[in-house]
């Protein structure tokens, strides 16, 4: 038997380096060993039909874990990531050139509506108003004279109007030097936060898009604002939603109502809740998405805007779904499909389409309620195979 290894393997060396001539002198010198290894071939796979029984030769049944089609609602929750956005903001800008003479607050202050950011040098914008009133009193005075003279008729009705038209020119003169007077008390048009304050006591201030603060002789340093006002109670959260998941937002508003978000904020152990209150009445052509914004309550203050948040929105329910586990559905290049357990135990590979998948829950079009499906080891399976479950052990009872 060791001689005939041996020489089985010399000579499979020699074919391996012989070309197609030499494999054919080689064949025909030892004819008589390959016909004796057909002889053998052919003897063997006889004696395997007669003598072994058919059951033997039948592929076992193969382990598998099933379950049911479940019909039941299912609520639809797309995924995005999105950021934190400021319900309002403004930047603080001057209206008048002047300097600052006082900053009432301090950076990252809460601030209410009305309360006093900067105070300007006022002192010639006073006394233009203290004039004007001055002014406007005189005329005010000039016209009770003038009508008391009309009445003893010692003045003609001109003198009348010219009284009047002069009160109201001097009246009109004082409410423009006081709103003049007012640009240089700048108040808070929110409430909100108050950021960086980018001028001092001193700083020179100019009307237009940019505050001008001197640094030091030489140089001078150019900001956006004086200070930026964040409104952060309540809060927005922008996000997107691809262009094929529209239909469903759009569906539930109009028969559903409102549409709620969670948004996963870092730090947070529990999701901040939102409702959807805008949804873009176009859809970004380099994205293929539109942009949706919730409002959230931040009544502590932890959402900042731009800030990166996971968002899941709830949008329509799909009523009477046919759900299967997700681990159960099989994709090839042919499409998706499910392995049906049939009579004799036996599977079928059945297409279904994928309405609706979120998590470990496929919904699924294509198949029949209270069907049984294969969801664990079908890697090994082939349509008309037979299965088998594993037996769930019975517990004992207690004594």
């Amino acid at each position: 038997m060791t001689a005939l290894k041996a020489w089985m393997a010399q000579s499979w060396t020699q074919l391996k380096a012989l070309r197609a001539a030499d494999i054919v002198y080689f064949v025909r010198r030892h004819n008589r060993i390959f016909l004796a290894g057909v002889v053998v071939a052919v003897a063997a796979k006889f004696g395997i039909d007669a003598f072994l029984p058919e059951a033997a030769k039948k592929k076992p049944p193969t382990l598998v874990t099933t379950a049911l089609v479940e019909t039941r609602d299912m609520q639809v929750i797309l995924e995005s990531s999105g950021n934190i956005v400021a319900a309002n903001i403004v930047d603080i800008r001057p209206q008048t050139t002047n300097t600052v003479s006082k900053i009432h607050i301090r950076e990252g202050q809460t601030v209410r509506t009305g309360d006093l950011l900067f105070t300007l040098d006022d002192r010639a914008d006073r006394a233009n108003f203290e004039k004007a009133k001055a002014l406007a009193e005189d005329a005010e005075r000039q016209l009770k004279r003038a009508q008391d003279l009309f009445e003893k008729k010692f003045v003609s009705q001109a003198a009348i109007d010219t009284a009047t038209t002069n009160l109201a020119s001097a009246r009109a003169s004082a409410q423009a030097a006081e709103v003049a007077l007012s640009y240089d008390h700048i108040r808070s048009p929110i409430t909100g936060r108050a950021g960086v304050i980018n001028v001092y006591p001193g700083s020179l201030v100019q009307v237009g898009n940019n505050v001008t603060t001197q640094t030091n002789a030489t140089s001078t340093t150019t900001t956006g604002a004086m200070v930026t006002i964040t409104q952060l109670n309540p809060i927005n959260v922008q996000f997107t939603i691809p262009e094929k998941d529209l239909p469903l937002i759009l569906g539930a508003r109009e028969g559903e109502g409102e549409l709620s978000v969670e948004v996963d904020v870092p730090g947070q152990t529990a999701p901040a809740q939102g409702k959807v209150f805008v949804v873009d009445n176009q859809i970004d052509p380099a994205i293929g998405a539109v942009r949706v914004r919730a409002q959230l309550a931040n009544k502590e203050g932890l959402m900042i805007p731009g800030q990166f948040v996971r968002v899941r929105l709830k949008a329509k329910t799909l009523k009477a779904a046919a759900t299967v586990p997700t681990q159960a559905v099989v994709i090839n290049t042919n499409g998706t499909f499910l392995f049906v357990v049939g009579d004799a135990n036996k599977v079928a590979l059945k297409p279904v389409k994928v309405v609706y998948q979120y998590q470990e829950t496929s919904v699924i079009s294509g198949v029949e309620p209270q069907e049984k499906i294969v969801v664990e080891g079908k890697q090994n399976l082939r349509p008309g195979d037979t299965v088998v479950e594993p037996k769930k052990e019975s517990k004992a009872p207690a004594q």
